[in-house]
């Protein structure tokens, strides 16, 4: 029976060591790194370096016992290895080094080169070999088994995973590949038994190792090499080529190692009950951070609250993320950050969408809107333009019925002699006479108060009026005229304002843009002769020299009246 030419491939000898501690992990978010180096914050601890090489390397990871959490576990401390151009960062004790290829602060995830286990043959035999195995107890990672899966690469070969899940009984799972020849392989099918075969693995894998059994009878010639592996999902795709050479795989695709993704958490601790007091190792230390369970083994993770990135595990960390602007670097972000039609306002953990004049929230808070649908455009519209129809008929017939007002005063004012008064007015005969408008009239009087009127007589009211000028008048509003008497009016006007006499009140003014005209005559204040010679509240007779003086008074005035004007005045309602 022959023995297996090696076990180990040179190239990975201190690598499979290590493994027997670390299990490797998962992606690093890159876009996540972008942004936090673009936002002008580091993720590492002040004064560290933040990068080994092309990896961005996170608190509570560092380069160097002083800028990582050691105090939490020693496997945050990573060493950079700059014998490689670009470097590589290295996780791991000084006995064993594993690299590093991406972290996540974010999934709590690590992405590492894990080796790949192999046997080989040079002639036919039955074979049963277990491997060196991991054992991860102690540190703060474990397998993802939703990232990773088990693969065994070879013609008739068992594979078997065995370990501990938790710290509880020993588990075991495997696959079986098998094939004929390397014709009977597909180049790209999936590992479903044709020269390779997957199975999955457990949560919370704390130690683990991988066991071969095969038969060599019939494939040792063109398969000498076997391979099992714990690598990420939809890494590895199948080619006839793997199964082909002395360590063709691993020399051809897998010389680093085979990716492996990990969850990696804060294992010694949990995250603090509400209404406890926060332990002095508590890990989330940054302003706007959240604890939350891990999603794999005992721990925890610190996370950023919504609206704010970066490293909750550093003294303010957690920074605001300025939506608007980032909204304006990349368009990818206007998805991410809606504010459709609006415009953008960065708040402290989040952005409000501001509506322009004439929109308003389309209900989401991310978006705006027209006021006003097109239905209720069209509605409102149509009720403006009838408004405005209405409107506008209603100016006109204003218009026209101003027009019609003022043609009949300018009617009336013709008709009562107002162009023969203007006549006299210019040619100076007249100089004394007022021509008031209705409007004036109406305000002198308070639009014909009854409180104004002084008196009745046959022929219409006189009211109480007072002028603009504060000048207290009578104001005579006939009842009715006739044309005969309208056409006498202006003349008797203008001989009534030549009437200047101490005992005979003054006539003012007139209004002829009236249907019946109007006179103005002077306020006597103190009432009537009639009130003062026979008035009921008079105690004492009047002696006899006031009365022949009135007597002779009223005569000169008739007098006056008679024969002192240009045209003879004859009173016939003298009393």
């Amino acid at each position: 029976m022959a023995k297996p030419v090696t076990t180990k491939h040179p190239a990975m000898q201190e690598a499979l060591v290590l493994a027997m501690k670390v299990i490797p992990s998962i992606i690093f978010l890159a876009v996540a790194v972008q942004d936090a180096a673009s936002s002008g914050y580091s993720l590492s601890l002040p004064g560290c370096p933040d990068k080994c090489g092309n990896v961005s390397i996170p608190y509570p990871f560092g380069i160097g016992p002083s800028c990582a959490a050691t105090s939490i576990s020693s496997y945050f401390n990573l060493t950079c290895n700059n014998t490689f151009n670009p470097p590589r960062p290295m996780v791991g004790d000084s006995e064993a080094l594993v690299e590093v290829t991406d972290i996540s602060l974010e999934h709590g995830e690590m992405r590492v080169l894990s080796p790949v286990y192999y046997i080989c043959f040079t002639a036919n035999t039955t074979f049963t070999k277990f491997t060196e195995g991991y054992e991860l107890k102690h540190t703060p990672f474990l397998p993802s088994p939703s990232r990773n899966h088990f693969t065994v690469i070879g013609c008739n070969t068992l594979g078997l995973i065995g370990g501990y899940k938790g710290t509880v009984s020993h588990y075991v799972t495997g696959c079986y590949s098998y094939c004929e020849s390397i014709n009977s392989t597909s180049d790209g099918a999936p590992c479903a038994g044709m020269g390779c075969c997957e199975a999955a693995i457990p949560t919370d894998l704390t130690a683990w190792g991988a066991m071969f059994e095969m038969n060599q009878s019939k494939v040792w010639s063109f398969n000498p090499c076997f391979y099992a592996m714990v690598s990420e999902v939809g890494w590895y795709s199948f080619q006839q080529k793997d199964l082909v050479g002395h360590l063709g795989f691993i020399d051809d695709r897998a010389q680093r190692g085979a990716p492996v993704v990990a969850d990696w958490a804060i294992r010694n601790g949990s995250c603090p009950e509400e209404g406890k007091g926060i332990p002095g190792d508590y890990a989330c230390i940054s302003a706007n951070s959240y604890c939350m369970d891990a999603n794999n083994g005992p721990g925890y993770l610190c996370q950023c609250s919504k609206g704010y990135e970066g490293n909750p595990y550093l003294l303010n960390g957690c920074q605001d993320v300025d939506e608007c602007a980032l909204r304006k670097q990349d368009p990818k972000y206007e998805d991410m950050y809606p504010c459709r039609k609006g415009i953008c306002h960065n708040t402290p953990g989040g952005y409000l969408c501001k509506c322009k004049l004439g929109k308003r929230s389309d209900g989401t808070n991310y978006g705006c809107r027209p006021l006003r649908t097109t239905a209720e455009k069209v509605v409102i519209g149509t009720s403006v333009s009838a408004i405005a129809l209405m409107a506008l008929a209603c100016v006109l017939a204003m218009q026209v019925q101003r027009k019609r007002h003022k043609k009949d005063k300018d009617e009336y004012f013709k008709q009562n002699g107002g162009l023969k008064l203007y006549d006299e007015m210019r040619s100076r005969k007249v100089d004394t006479i007022r021509i008031l408008t209705e409007k004036d009239i109406k305000k002198a009087t308070d639009n014909y108060s009854e409180d104004r009127v002084l008196g009745i007589g046959g022929h219409g009211m006189v009211y109480r009026g007072t002028l603009d000028d504060n000048k207290e008048v009578a104001i005579k509003k006939s009842k009715v005229i006739n044309d005969e008497w309208r056409e006498e009016f202006v003349n008797e006007i203008i001989i009534l304002s030549q009437i200047n006499h101490r005992n005979i009140v003054r006539l003012i003014g007139c209004c002829l843009d009236v249907h019946v005209p109007m006179l103005v005559y002077e306020f006597v204040s103190n009432g009537t002769l009639s009130e003062f010679l026979h008035g009921t509240d008079r105690r004492s007779s009047i002696p006899l020299d006031i009365r022949l003086k009135i007597a002779t008074q009223s005569a000169e005035a008739l007098a006056y009246l008679h024969s002192s004007t240009s045209r003879a005045i004859l009173h016939g309602d003298f009393k």
